[in-house]
């Protein structure tokens, strides 16, 4: 409070002396997605006045929490789960700060789930013993399996967080592989790169027997564009399933939005600044430099030290013009992204009454995604521009976990609609002809509400409000989520590790001097770890 009143008197006495203090900078920051925010937070530590201009009314991106249906139900508008937060790095140096500033956890013990067609389910829950008596009703070697992966993943996650946490260098990636090779030796590194190559379905179908167990790991691959036969995914079925065994999950106490208030705060105390409804219509370069940004109202920011931008790929461009390196910019326009998704955010009078069990009102995610085949379908409609005849609906029950985002007794429901296309040219079902989103809305989020309805009859009876956000309203409201692509980019293979988003510049550097690229566009990628943003800051500050 000491260090804000301070800023304050700061800012009015060189006010009072004629000095527009808004105006020039050490680093400007465009957007206030939770990368820029975390590489704001590390470069205020070190003393680098900050300024973070955001064109929507609020910051966070897609990490913020609203009364989307009916007041005093509060609702994550996109990202639900901050468990990578919880675990970043970035976490582990300013957790302890960001707690002064309201920041607060909701853990979870029963984390994911999924429901099949025949009345049966299978969840991961913290106990181990728990989640492998459930595997071994389904087969006994899945159980045992289970538990041996488990037992080594402590092993097996020094060695993948360490990567995916790296700096996006050569270097740094030898070291890791080096001493994967001390360890396991040749044999150890060439399984290593066999894993990271695999599909979900390769690992899936040589490590488990039964259908119903690799569904359940596989739905995750969903989440990040990896459909069971995508080359590269199986790396997140395998860390998602093991990391929530490990330790659970984790949810913002009250909302997702807790990690930005917290991070704004921590911000301002420092006397940098978040500005909203400030949309920045270019950057400004001069001699190849970049010396700060000029805002749509015309108002000039310079940068003494550098101009940071969240922004997807394209978009970058759009801000620049070219950059005189043609590989970069041809990178950047050809930059591929996922389907979009379509969020259904529900005021409920009480949770889903599950057919297949009532434990299931206990866990944070519940995924309608029967089998490998279903969820590849799906994702290959998606692709095509087809609505999906069945699409793979994700309900998270955050209320199970955190009663206070509703009135007392009351609950909200979190739908996931994955995959849906960001431009419709069709319904793979042939029931729906509408093309444009305004239209197909409501008959395709009834297409998702008709399979929950299968899963847990009754649902819709228990609904007192609902709010539909389709592809094109995620982009309209923030326009790094392409055609509705959460993840601000596809993650296969050609446009991951050393090359996000161009190669030779994962590590947020551009062809202009001073000019920087963060977020989930920017190596380590999407989710909520915060790695972009403080991978960059810690380049630029140590």
């Amino acid at each position: 409070m000491l260090d804000r009143f301070i800023c304050i008197c700061n800012y009015l006495l060189q006010r009072a002396e004629g000095n527009c203090v808004s105006e020039t900078l050490d680093s400007v920051i465009i957007g206030s997605g939770h990368n820029s925010l975390a590489c704001a937070v590390h470069l205020a530590s070190k003393g680098w006045n900050v300024g973070v201009f955001e064109r929507a009314s609020e910051p966070g991106g897609a990490v913020k929490t609203g009364e989307y249906t009916l007041p005093g139900y509060r609702h994550d508008w996109a990202a639900m789960n901050l468990s990578l937060f919880a675990g970043s790095a970035f976490f582990k140096e300013y957790g302890q700060e960001l707690s002064t500033h309201g920041l607060a956890f909701a853990p979870v013990a029963d984390c994911f789930s999924s429901v099949f067609p025949d009345g049966t389910w299978l969840g991961v829950s913290n106990d181990l013993e728990t989640t492998a008596k459930r595997m071994a009703a389904e087969n006994a070697d899945d159980a045992d399996t289970w538990r041996a992966l488990t037992a080594d993943f402590p092993t097996q996650a020094e060695t993948l967080f360490g990567l995916l946490g790296s700096p996006a260098k050569k270097r740094a990636f030898a070291h890791i592989l080096f001493k994967e090779w001390r360890r396991n030796g040749t044999g150890g590194v060439l399984d290593l790169g066999r894993f990271l190559l695999a599909s979900p379905r390769d690992w899936l179908t040589e490590t488990f027997a039964s259908p119903k167990v690799r569904a359940m790991l596989a739905a995750w691959g969903m989440h990040l564009d990896f459909a069971p036969d995508i080359s590269g995914g199986a790396l997140f079925p395998y860390l998602e399933g093991m990391a929530n065994q490990a330790f659970g999950m984790v949810l913002g106490q009250g909302g997702a939005d807790t990690i930005v208030r917290a991070m704004v705060a921590s911000i301002e105390a420092r006397c940098g600044s978040v500005t909203c409804n400030a949309e920045v219509s270019r950057v400004i370069v001069e001699n190849g430099q970049a010396r700060g940004i000029e805002l749509a109202d015309g108002r000039r920011i310079m940068a003494k030290k550098a101009v940071i931008a969240n922004v997807a790929p394209d978009a970058l461009l759009k801000l620049t013009g070219d950059t005189g390196n043609t590989s970069y910019d041809q990178g950047l326009k050809k930059s591929a992204h996922a389907p979009g998704t379509m969020m259904i955010h529900l005021a409920m009078d009480a949770l889903p009454d599950w057919t297949a069990a009532e434990d299931l009102k206990k866990f944070a995610y519940v995924h309608l995604a029967p089998d490998l085949d279903q969820m590849a379908r799906t994702y290959t409609q998606a692709r095509a521009g087809l609505l999906p005849d069945e699409p793979v609906v994700v309900c998270g029950q955050p209320t199970a976990i955190d009663p206070s985002r509703a009135p007392e007794g009351k609950h909200v429901l979190w739908l996931q609609v994955r995959m849906a296309p960001g431009t419709i040219r069709g319904d793979a079902a042939g029931t729906i002809a509408a093309t444009d989103w305004e239209t197909a809305a409501e008959p395709f989020a009834e297409r998702a509400l008709d399979i929950l309805e299968r899963y847990a009859p009754g649902t819709r009876a228990r609904i007192l409000g609902r709010h539909i956000v389709t592809p094109a309203m995620l982009e309209a409201d923030n326009p790094n989520l392409v055609g509705g692509d959460q993840i601000c980019g596809s993650h296969h293979l050609t446009q991951h590790f050393l090359f996000r988003p161009v190669r030779g510049f994962a590590d947020g550097s551009t062809p202009v001097g001073n000019l920087f690229h963060t977020g989930a566009a920017v190596w380590p990628g999407a989710g909520t770890g915060a790695g972009p943003g403080y991978l960059l800051a810690q380049k630029l500050a140590g």
